[in-house]
């Protein structure tokens, strides 16, 4: 793809003073992140990674991710309350994958006791690669759907000004022009405030699920403060302290520190290094309550690897989405390959075609948090080591999404201004509420842009490999 920036990364010097100004105009935007020296203090602070230019993506296929976001949406939503799949799908997997066992032993202990929520709140972000087809023309293929603690809503707001700064500065008006706004936070915000209002209790906090060392306050703070805009209180507290002071009444509502709680929003919960036992007993607390999680149990379940692959086989998407050809094929078509290791002639067949081209396939176990996933000669290893065992079954195989790299700069507090070779993953954030059986909103609220070095195989921007950035549509 043209980078159309070509010339202007010709010029160091020229480069190295359009990074100055961006940095400051990203401090003064509020594009920021703690120190990973002091990650529970916002006394110090730095800008998050960004870009120097904002990256070409195709029109169309910004477009075609925003349509398909409300059957996302809508697919997500089903899944969730589709307990049978759900129990079938993930049955292998839990043999061997003890962090998703424990979330689905929590889920089959709240359907037991009967579901106390009666509204219902997605907020996700879908991912998306262009793959470069044989025609050389890009194609939509999703890499994944987060379904719990999907980040950067806030900051991908932030970031457009700086952009067209950039632009500005270069004189390029008319293409400052062309960087669209997007607001994530605010969008997200409104999903919040809808469960918060549907829940019906005017003096109860939406309770934030916290780190203890969270180094992508602002991001959280930028939500929080368009729920105080709405006279919506948020209090922020850790797993630990759900478990000391979090308590339910006879009517299961949830009260923490005597306050009575709407909706829980996690972020926190999402890795298995997350949880103590004390976490855990936290967990099932919130999800025994009437309060209204996002996600609840079952909506963290249907954004596993496995559902994921299970959704990509014939006839998944037209039991779970009946009547809904249209929703069906616009989903099917952003689906990359996607194959089964369980046990058996299905998986044995994936694996040994992983291992005759190792460079068309990505190993991903059931987590989320970037850095997880296996390629290559690593990838080659793993396969061999668990080929007979039946540990293969917590793993998925994917095929790997190519990518045309572009030139960029990407800039990083400490590191110098250099050109580099970088592909994009262009996430579209969704928002749905169900009360009951009925959807009383599904939305797309905006798109975040990351973009990394080619080096790097695997890991977002909180994991500290890509920057945030934004699209140029061309």
């Amino acid at each position: 793809m043209d980078t159309k920036w070509g010339s202007l990364l010709q010029d160091e010097q020229q480069l190295e003073e359009l990074a100055r100004q961006a940095v400051d105009r990203a401090l003064a935007e509020g594009v920021l992140l703690r120190t990973a020296q002091e990650p529970t203090s916002s006394d110090v602070v730095s800008y998050a990674p960004f870009t120097l230019f904002p990256s070409l993506v195709p029109s169309a296929l910004l477009e075609q991710a925003y349509a398909v976001q409300m059957d996302f949406n809508l697919l997500v939503d089903a899944v969730s309350q589709n307990a049978a799949f759900l129990e079938q799908t993930l049955a292998s997997t839990i043999k061997w994958d003890d962090f998703t066992a424990r979330l689905f032993d929590i889920h089959k202990q709240v359907l037991k006791e009967g579901i106390a929520q009666t509204v219902f709140l997605g907020l996700n972000r879908s991912d998306y690669m262009f793959q470069c087809s044989a025609d050389g023309s890009p194609v939509l293929k999703q890499i994944e759907i987060n379904t719990i603690s999907a980040s950067f809503g806030g900051l991908a707001s932030r970031t457009p000004a700086v952009h067209r700064h950039v632009l500005s500065v270069l004189s390029k008006t008319k293409e400052a022009a062309k960087i669209l706004s997007n607001n994530p936070s605010k969008g997200l915000a409104l999903g919040i405030a809808k469960a918060w209002e549907l829940y019906g209790s005017a003096n109860a906090l939406v309770l934030l699920i916290a780190q203890e060392k969270e180094r992508n306050i602002f991001d959280q703070r930028a939500i929080e403060n368009e729920l105080l805009a709405r006279n919506i209180h948020v209090i922020r507290r850790r797993f630990e302290a759900i478990s000391e002071k979090g308590s339910l009444d006879q009517d299961r509502r949830l009260f923490v520190d005597g306050q009575e709680i709407a909706v829980v929003y996690f972020r926190d919960g999402y890795m298995p290094r997350q949880y103590s036992l004390q976490n855990w007993e936290a967990r099932l607390l919130l999800e025994r309550s009437c309060a209204v999680k996002c996600p609840d149990i079952a909506t963290q379940l249907a954004g596993t690897k496995k559902v994921q692959q299970e959704l990509s086989r014939a006839g998944m998407l037209e039991m779970l989405l009946p009547g809904q050809p249209e929703a069906v094929a616009r989903l099917r078509a952003t689906f990359a390959g996607l194959y089964s290791l369980d046990m058996g002639e299905e998986g044995d067949q994936a694996i040994a075609e992983a291992l005759a081209a190792p460079s068309r396939f990505v190993l991903k176990p059931q987590r989320e948090g970037g850095g997880n996933n296996l390629y290559g000669e690593e990838m080659v290893q793993a396969l061999k080591r668990l080929k007979d065992s039946e540990e293969r079954a917590s793993y998925i195989l994917m095929e790997k999404i190519e990518p045309e790299p572009f030139e960029n700069c990407l800039l990083r507090p400490g590191s110098p201004v250099r050109v580099v070779q970088c592909i994009s993953e262009l996430g579209i954030f969704g928002v749905y509420v169900r009360q009951g059986k009925t959807l009383m909103m599904n939305k797309h609220v905006g798109h975040l842009l990351r973009t990394k070095a080619i080096e790097h195989a695997d890991g977002g921007v909180a994991a500290g490999v890509a920057v945030l950035d934004n699209p140029y549509p061309v």
